[in-house]
């Protein structure tokens, strides 16, 4: 069996700006589960009044929201999103999402395969 605790992974900082924490990653995993990891699960965070940078992933994403509220960007397409709600972005979609709410935006970020840095790059805002 294999549980990972949220306050038992390193924080760290994405590629797009979002505060990051792994949960599920195959690098992070042992061998025996890592092997059957075709995803990757992380819990993101924007700050009150912020947004991430503009960027495209090499992978689909799904984006689970656990709190607050904002606009996500997929394509010059924009919609506001509540917790709640689940959001789908292709693979070589740009894509950004701003919070627009009163507390930090907290959602799962699920990807497959799994996220890479070198699978996500930025791009200037089109």
């Amino acid at each position: 069996m294999l549980i990972r605790s949220e306050a038992k992974c390193e924080p760290f900082t994405a590629n797009d700006g979002c505060n990051i924490i792994e949960l599920m990653h195959p690098k992070n995993l042992p061998d025996s589960s890592a092997a059957a990891l075709n995803f990757s699960l992380a819990i993101a965070e924007v700050d009150i009044g912020k947004e991430t940078y503009h960027h495209v992933l090499a992978q689909n994403e799904v984006y689970y929201l656990l709190a607050g509220e904002g606009e996500v960007h997929i394509d010059g397409e924009s919609a506001a999103v509540v917790s709640g709600d689940a959001v789908l972005i292709p693979a070589g979609s740009e894509q950004w999402i701003r919070n627009t709410g009163e507390v930090v935006l907290r959602f799962a970020a699920i990807v497959s395969p799994p996220w890479t840095a070198e699978g996500d790059r930025l791009v200037e805002p089109s």
